[in-house]
């Protein structure tokens, strides 16, 4: 029996988070880590009163949110087979962690992405800027590595001995990209599975702001160079 682990980051979703954890198939995760990200709200006590770990990084930035929870699994005494990356604003559907490791599983992938680029995707769940992002990002990716990837979505599960592999480094809006591409370099089995995806619940603090929108695209792009430059 796999041993599975769901790391959520979190900055300021009290309304959101206890469902994401109440849609989580209980039967097929271990543990549910979420990382509460210096939020203003009520969001570390409603992770807590929904059943899961809190842990709290005062540095604002979705990969330090998410190396906290990485940092936190690493000094457990029994180690998972399976890490899953999930966002707390419940826009991806939680019930769906049982087929996105399944390739995992089953078919002994190492990297699974859940992507958004399929008709399940609810009208409006995307923001233009978000579309337009992943095809820029993934077509770079598909003309300098020959990669297949389709989106890089957030919704995503790694087997974590290949996750430890990565040496993830990224603080803020790279850490997708960083890992798809870290995954390449690596030659990890990647393959993906279309995902359902809906409004989120509230303001995004990325694709919701402009200066959000402006600091992503650049990084992800720095990333993709920097690895281009590297071949």
């Amino acid at each position: 029996m796999n041993k599975v682990l769901v790391i959520i980051p979190a900055f300021n979703e009290e309304k959101s988070i206890s469902k994401v954890i109440h849609d989580i198939p209980k039967k097929v995760v271990d543990e549910i880590i979420v990382i509460n990200n210096n939020s203003t709200d009520q969001t570390a006590n409603q992770a807590k009163n929904a059943g899961a770990t809190v842990l709290f990084e005062p540095n604002k930035g979705y990969g330090y949110a998410c190396l906290k929870g990485m940092e936190y699994v690493k000094n457990q005494n029994l180690q998972p087979d399976i890490i899953v990356f999930l966002d707390g604003d419940y826009s991806d559907y939680p019930e769906q962690i049982t087929e996105l490791i399944l390739p995992i599983t089953a078919h002994n992938y190492d990297f699974v992405i859940g992507s958004r680029n399929n008709p399940q995707v609810e009208k409006g769940a995307m923001t233009p800027q978000q579309i337009f992002g992943n095809k820029l990002a993934t077509s770079l990716m598909k003309l300098f590595f020959n990669a297949n990837f389709t989106d890089l979505g957030p919704f995503r599960a790694i087997k974590y001995p290949a996750l430890l592999e990565l040496k993830m480094q990224d603080k803020t809006y790279g850490w997708t990209v960083e890992m798809q591409l870290k995954a390449l370099k690596n030659k990890l089995t990647c393959t993906e599975i279309p995902v359902k995806y809906r409004k989120r619940i509230g303001t995004s603090k990325v694709s919701g702001t402009v200066k959000g929108t402006i600091f992503a695209g650049i990084k992800i792009l720095t990333w993709i160079f920097k690895y281009t430059l590297k071949r």
